[in-house]
C-alpha cells in the first residue's frame, strides 16, 4: 500500500471515529438579515443656508449742517423711537441766522407797505389825470418788486429755522442704536457718520440659495409674475441662532433675484422675521432653515446604503433570495437616519438594511 493510500484510509478511519464517538463535525453558517421592501413616500426636506441679519429699516445717521456737537442724548444699543432726540449740535450760528432772516423779513415787509402806499396813491392821482401812466407803471412795478422781497426774506427764514432745527438729530425710524463714533465737543459736517439706527421692527436675513433646488420656471428666468407666486408658495423658514436656539417666530422669503450667480450657481434671497421683543440685531449670523416637501421619492435608512470609494451601492435581494450590489445616488434628508434614493431603485425592490456592511455579492439572504 503507497504512502497517499495509507493517509486517506487513516483520514477516513479518524472521520469514522469522530462519527462514531458523537462529535458533531462543522457545519457552514448562514446568517439572517433585515430587509425591506422599497417604497414611495412624501417626506420633507430641511435645507439650511448661511445667512446675516440686517434691519429692515437701516438708518445711517448723518447731520444736514455743519457745527460743534454739543450734546449726545443716547447709548449704543438703545431702543429708540421715531423721532426721538439723538445728537445735538451748537445752533447759536443758526438761531442768529434766523434772527437775521426775521429781521430781514420784517424790513422787507415794511417796504412792501410803503410801495403799496405809494401805488394806491398814484392810481388815485392818476384816475384824477393829476399823474402820468408812467408814474403809476413806475409805482406798480415797485411794489412788485416789494412782493417779492417779501417773498425771498419769508423763503429765508424758513431755510433759517430748517437750519435751526437740523441742529437736534432725531430718528426717522424705530429701532437700535449702533456704534456712536463721534464725542462731545467733535467737529461735525455732512460728511459724519454719527450712527446708525437699526429699524428692528422687521429683520430680514440675506442668504443664498442653490438654483437646484428651485422649480424649473424659477430657474429658467420666469416672468416677475411667475417668481412672485412662486415665493408666494415656498413655506415659512426658521432662523437658528449660532449657539443652536432657534428664534421663536418664522419668516417668510420676501425677495429673490432673478439672475443665477454664475460663480456660485445660487440666487440671492431675502428673508423676513418680525422682531417684536427685540432679540434679533442687525449684523448677527445664523442659518436658514427652509422645508422643502419631495413627493412620491423613495427613502431608505442610511444604514442600507454600502460606502465604497466614490460609490453607494445597496444590496438588493433577487428572486432566489441571493444578494447582488446596486449602484445608487442618494441625498440626505437631514435626520441623520434617513437618505432618498434619486437613481438605483424602483417601487417594489427588496433590499437589506441592518448587515448590508457584511453582506457579499451572490450571498444567500436569510431573512
Amino acid at each position: 500500500m503507497n504512502k497517499n493510500l495509507k493517509l486517506l484510509v487513516c483520514s477516513i478511519g479518524i472521520t469514522t471515529g469522530l462519527l462514531s464517538c458523537g462529535v458533531d463535525m462543522p457545519k457552514e453558517t448562514q446568517t439572517s438579515y433585515e430587509t425591506m421592501t422599497v417604497k414611495k413616500s412624501d417626506i420633507e426636506l430641511p435645507y439650511k443656508f448661511s445667512a446675516r441679519m440686517k434691519g429692515q429699516n437701516d438708518v445711517t445717521v448723518t447731520p444736514q449742517v455743519s457745527g460743534q456737537l454739543m450734546k449726545i442724548c443716547v447709548t449704543e444699543g438703545q431702543q429708540v423711537k421715531k423721532g426721538q432726540t439723538l445728537f445735538i449740535i451748537d445752533s447759536r450760528n443758526a438761531q442768529l441766522e434766523l434772527e437775521a432772516a426775521q429781521a430781514n423779513l420784517q424790513a422787507a415787509l415794511a417796504a412792501e407797505s410803503s410801495a403799496k402806499l405809494e401805488y394806491e396813491s398814484n392810481k388815485n392821482l392818476f384816475d384824477k389825470k393829476i399823474v402820468s401812466r408812467y408814474m403809476l407803471d413806475n409805482s406798480e412795478n415797485s411794489y412788485k418788486q416789494a412782493q417779492a422781497s417779501v417773498v425771498q426774506a419769508r423763503a429765508s427764514v424758513n431755510r433759517a429755522k430748517v437750519n435751526l432745527g437740523f441742529c437736534t438729530i432725531t430718528a426717522t425710524v424705530p429701532g437700535v442704536i449702533g456704534e456712536i463714533p463721534v464725542r462731545i465737543g467733535d467737529q461735525v459736517s455732512p460728511m459724519t457718520q454719527m450712527t446708525i439706527v437699526s429699524g428692528n421692527q422687521q429683520m430680514e436675513a440675506w442668504f443664498s440659495i442653490p438654483e437646484t433646488i428651485l422649480e424649473e420656471g424659477v430657474q429658467a428666468g420666469a416672468t416677475s409674475g411667475d417668481k412672485n407666486k412662486y415665493i408666494a408658495a415656498l413655506p415659512d423658514v426658521i432662523f437658528v441662532m449660532k449657539n443652536g436656539t432657534e428664534y421663536p417666530h418664522k419668516g417668510r422669503i420676501s425677495s429673490m433675484t432673478g439672475m443665477v450667480d454664475a460663480a456660485t450657481g445660487s440666487l440671492s434671497c431675502k428673508a423676513t422675521f418680525p422682531n417684536p421683543d427685540g432679540h434679533l440685531y442687525s449684523g448677527i449670523q445664523g442659518t436658514v432653515v427652509l422645508p422643502m416637501s419631495h413627493n412620491d421619492v423613495i427613502v431608505i435608512p442610511q444604514n442600507a446604503v454600502v460606502r465604497l470609494q466614490d460609490k453607494s451601492l445597496v444590496y438588493k435581494v433577487k428572486a432566489d433570495s441571493t444578494a447582488t450590489a446596486i449602484d445608487v445616488t442618494t441625498e440626505d434628508v437631514g435626520n441623520g437616519k434617513d437618505c432618498i434614493v434619486r437613481t438605483g431603485l424602483n417601487e417594489g425592490d427588496k433590499i437589506v438594511t441592518i448587515g448590508a456592511n457584511n453582506v457579499t455579492e451572490g450571498q444567500k439572504v436569510l431573512f
